[in-house]
């Protein structure tokens, strides 16, 4: 008997959640010294070097592109020719290494897109056709030496105007098993989400759109990445721990995309390489992780989705604050995760208004990148900020979902107006909690983490869950994926005012439901967030990558 996706979703949801109790599911040891490798390559294949960033930048175009503000990353841009600085750029500032950290004998890379525990499942692939100085085929980008290799080499289609630039995103979800165990197919979808939007934030500042493809079902998108070409990648032990799952084909292209002319031209691909091995002695087997996977695969839509017109559009937007205005460039490139944060710290009020602000969907900006409509509010454990009495408030980012947050959660909560925030943002704060409680609150919540509770505010993700689930079981990535976009949106808006973020995916799921009063699954918890400002640990040092610096 065929399992059900929707209750084979729903179950792995559940048996995923930790609780005061007991953790989900993962492994009992882990060694250290044999984690799985970090970087993929295809062996064989040919590689094209990108240009150093530095070097890329000598292209007056390119240079001033990224030297807008971030508070205007948002705005109309020129858009830069497709080329391959530009290229360099994409992938620098999205999937590309920022720095290399050193701490005695251990050496790991920090990129552009943050990671659960930075294992880094996600891998980018890129279709190009009509690409100056690149042959038109499928590639495989490389972060550890800043390469695309050829995966696949298709036949040239002349005076293709214009350029068709297509990127697909999977998971090679063992990285994250391996240490998160079952809970590893939430951090998974929360990755995507992450790299979503940092190639949302990088399209945005070389004037590119970034559009998400519905019509193509998860199984063809592997097809076309050549993920279900069994004898290019290495034989696991489990079958699945070397295997890469398709999640997601996002368009670059001002052209209508072509489904028909996409699959010719792979039907008719030569293709190149072989995967390398990832973990030679994978020690546990997570089957539930696969079988939620074959769950919520996409499945085709006949229609594009209707864009996303957001019922809060922001009308009033807050006045550019001191280092907001710095090169948006820069500030991704220095996008860092907290490890510990300054108790001392008050965050201004303004500050907190205006990140506030920029988290609501409203056009344009990183969220016109998914196509599903927003299902996600903040509820928020504000600790200190200037102005604010400490305790737990609500962010609705729709005024539909303010609608149905009221009737879900406790009645004694307040739900009143704050009348200091913009009238936009519908801030509400819910209970006044003392100090001591909230902090005994936010660490034990958060699998009894200090950063939680050493933080100006932390907050946890609630999705309006059941309704879109239900509906269709794909839905389960794509509330992730959004929790994920929005964790990015929190990483450099907190870096813009000076503070830093830091993304928590484990939490005990269901007594921070209890705490604002839910009792069913109509809304879930599905990522928690903490910004403050950052203590940074000496003893680390920090070098940059090779392409951050001109070449000789």
């Amino acid at each position: 008997m065929t399992p059900d996706p929707l209750q084979t979703t729903l179950a792995y949801h559940q048996r995923s959640k930790h609780s005061f109790e007991a953790y989900a599911p993962g492994p009992a040891t882990l060694d250290w010294d044999a984690q799985p490798a970090p970087f993929r390559h295809f062996e064989g294949s040919a590689s094209i070097a990108l240009p150093p960033l530095a070097d890329a930048l000598q292209d007056a175009s390119l240079k001033h592109a990224l030297q807008r503000p971030w508070n205007e990353i948002s705005q109309p841009a020129p858009a830069i020719i497709p080329d391959l600085n530009a290229l360099s750029v994409l992938f620098q500032l999205s999937l590309g290494i920022t720095a290399w950290k050193t701490f005695g004998p251990d050496r790991w890379a920090v990129r552009a897109n943050p990671s659960s525990g930075n294992l880094h499942p996600v891998e980018g692939y890129a279709f190009l056709r009509g690409i100056t100085g690149v042959p038109d085929g499928l590639y495989h980008y490389c972060p550890d030496t800043h390469t695309l290799e050829c995966r696949a080499s298709f036949e040239s289609a002349p005076n293709l105007e214009p350029p068709l630039l297509l990127l697909g995103l999977s998971c090679l979800m063992w990285r994250e098993a391996w240490k998160y165990g079952e809970r590893a197919f939430r951090y998974c979808q929360l990755d995507t989400g992450h790299a979503i939007g940092a190639l949302r934030y990088a399209t945005l500042l070389l004037g590119w759109p970034l559009t998400e493809i519905r019509q193509v079902s998860g199984a063809s998108l592997a097809h076309w990445l050549g993920l279900d070409r069994a004898t290019d990648f290495p034989i696991a032990r489990s079958g699945t721990n070397e295997r890469e799952e398709a999640e997601i084909l996002l368009s670059m292209s001002p052209l209508a995309f072509d489904t028909a002319a996409l699959e010719q031209a792979c039907s008719t691909a030569h293709w190149h390489g072989l995967a390398s091995r990832i973990d030679q002695h994978p020690m546990y087997d997570w089957p539930v992780i696969e079988a939620v996977a074959l769950a919520t695969r996409q499945q085709a839509q006949t229609e594009a989705p209707t864009p996303i017109v957001p019922d809060i559009v922001p009308e009033i937007v807050p006045a550019p604050l001191p280092g907001v205005s710095i090169p948006a460039s820069r500030l991704i490139l220095q996008r860092r995760s907290a490890q510990r944060f300054d108790v001392r710290h008050n965050m201004p009020q303004q500050d907190f208004f205006s990140l506030l602000t920029a988290l609501l969907p409203s056009e344009p900006g990183p969220w016109n990148a998914l196509a599903m409509p927003p299902h996600i509010s903040l509820v928020l454990l504000v600790h200190r900020v200037e102005g604010l009495q400490p305790g737990l408030y609500l962010l609705p980012r729709t005024a539909q979902l303010s609608a149905l947050l009221h009737t879900a959660l406790d009645q004694r909560f307040l739900c009143t107006p704050l009348i200091e925030a913009p009238p936009l943002l519908d801030l509400q704060r819910l209970s006044s909690v003392p100090t001591t409680e909230l902090y005994r609150s936010a660490r034990s919540l958060n699998c009894h983490q200090d950063i939680a509770a050493n933080a100006c505010f932390a907050l946890g993700m609630l999705a309006e869950f059941d309704s879109a689930v239900s509906a269709d079981p794909a839905a389960y990535r794509d509330l992730y994926r959004e929790a994920g976009l929005l964790g990015q949106a929190l990483y450099l808006e907190a870096e813009g005012r000076g503070l830093r973020g830091t993304g928590i995916g484990c939490y005990f799921d269901d007594a921070f439901h209890q705490l604002i009063g839910l009792t069913d699954n109509q809304s879930q918890s599905l990522y928690h967030f903490t910004v403050g400002l950052p203590l940074d640990d000496q003893r680390i040092e920090t070098s940059l990558p090779f392409d951050l610096a001109p070449t000789p």
